[in-house]
């Protein structure tokens, strides 16, 4: 068949099949986004050696392209780990670790205070899957390795607990798997990978909610799971592939863009959340303030020693004497608050959680509240809170 651009085509082929070639040397800030479901190879012979999993070359747009290579490459630097693949979501990310690691026969363990959609999973998998899941106390530290059997194969872990906000001993957790020959995987969203360093602690696998703090906007739904083991790699690009794990590269290119910008924000948030808290705490109506940060948080102490900071997410219980209905009309008061889930962008929110339903030992009085404290001033943020109480 002859060259397209040396016969005369007609105006429908032309559309498709264009001679026009940009000139090379274009270099500019942005990560260039490159679109793609087909990939074009130059013969047969590099589309028979190309091998997707080695990402020294393309493949198939399922698989990446120059894109989300960079996204990739990027947070596995912020995690300090050596491989990285995204997913549509974070709890996209837990399901593939899961998939990854864990087959029929097998046993994980989840700490009590997990996400609840992963707590949803691990029972999923327990009861469709025969794959046992257990739950232990966050706080266990060593303890862990009295609940560790010969089929436990993999312990997933959360610091803090991102509603009831407890900071596990993380190497004490790792510490007893490894004992036993059981990997560790860490939730690491609420740190945004930069003010917990998981690897340096013992950690095996660090999942991420790429849609928190590394987006920043609150419009982009994305997960990355992050390994240094070039051996852990290979199980999990498998299991991306076999779960068809795909990200839309318009996506990519808007975490990339936040992403320069991601510690001065996450320290903005830290700054303004510390700033609200410490009013918090003061306020009568308030029993307990659960920030990390704070001496009287559980886990504190692990805070102090593994932690350089601590974003803009925390939880407070109310007095006892008030009741659900009281605090349900506190949150529907607030006006620079909007109630919804998650956390990282510039909007404040917040959520009443009910913990009796989601922990299976809660034994504490009242009924607590999830602040996630964004980019607008704390002053005017506290002079909302503090009319909202007045309404309660």
């Amino acid at each position: 068949m002859s060259d397209p651009k040396e016969t005369s085509l007609t105006p429908q082929t032309s559309l498709i099949h264009s001679s026009y070639r940009a000139p090379d040397g274009f270099e500019a800030f942005p990560v260039g986004i490159h679109h793609a479901s087909t990939v074009v190879f130059p013969n047969v012979e590099a589309m028979r050696s190309r091998e997707w999993r080695e990402k020294l070359g393309y493949t198939y747009g399922l698989h990446g392209t120059p894109t989300s290579f960079v996204l990739e490459a990027r947070l596995a630097e912020i995690e300090g780990g050596n491989y990285c693949r995204v997913t549509p979501s974070g709890l996209a990310a837990i399901a593939m670790v899961n998939f990854a690691f864990l087959k029929s026969g097998d046993d994980v363990l989840l700490p009590d205070n997990v996400y609840g959609p992963s707590k949803d999973l691990g029972q999923w998998l327990e009861r469709d899957f025969q794959i046992t899941a257990r739950f232990y106390d966050p706080m266990i530290g060593e303890g862990l390795a009295d609940l560790i059997m010969s089929n436990t194969r993999l312990v997933w872990t959360e610091t803090p607990g991102s509603v009831s906000m407890e900071v596990p001993d993380i190497p004490a957790l790792c510490r007893a798997a490894h004992a036993r020959g059981v990997l560790v995987a860490i939730d690491n969203t609420w740190s945004a990978g930069l003010a917990f360093k998981a690897f340096e602690h013992g950690v095996d696998i660090v999942m991420q909610a790429v849609t928190k703090y590394q987006s920043g906007g609150s419009d982009v739904l994305m997960g990355a799971v992050v390994v240094r083991d070039q051996a852990l790699n290979e199980k999990l690009e498998l299991a991306h592939m076999r779960l068809g794990f795909g990200v839309g590269m318009d996506d990519v290119y808007l975490v990339l863009r936040s992403l320069s910008s991601m510690r001065l924000r996450f320290e903005a948030h830290d700054a303004a959340a510390r700033k609200v808290a410490t009013w918090l705490k003061q306020r009568p109506e308030i029993v307990s303030v659960l920030h990390p940060a704070f001496e009287d948080c559980p886990g504190h102490a692990h805070w102090k020693r593994d932690f350089t900071g601590a974003g803009g997410l925390f939880s407070v219980i109310f007095d006892p004497r008030y009741v659900e209905e009281q605090t349900d009309r506190f949150v529907d008061s607030l006006r620079l608050f909007k109630i919804g889930y998650s956390w990282g962008g510039a909007h404040s929110l917040c959520v009443p959680y009910r913990m009796r339903g989601m922990r299976r030992e809660w034994m504490r009085e009242g009924q607590l509240v999830r602040f996630n404290i964004g980019l607008e001033s704390p002053e005017d943020l506290i002079a909302d809170i503090e009319q909202a109480l007045a309404r309660m």
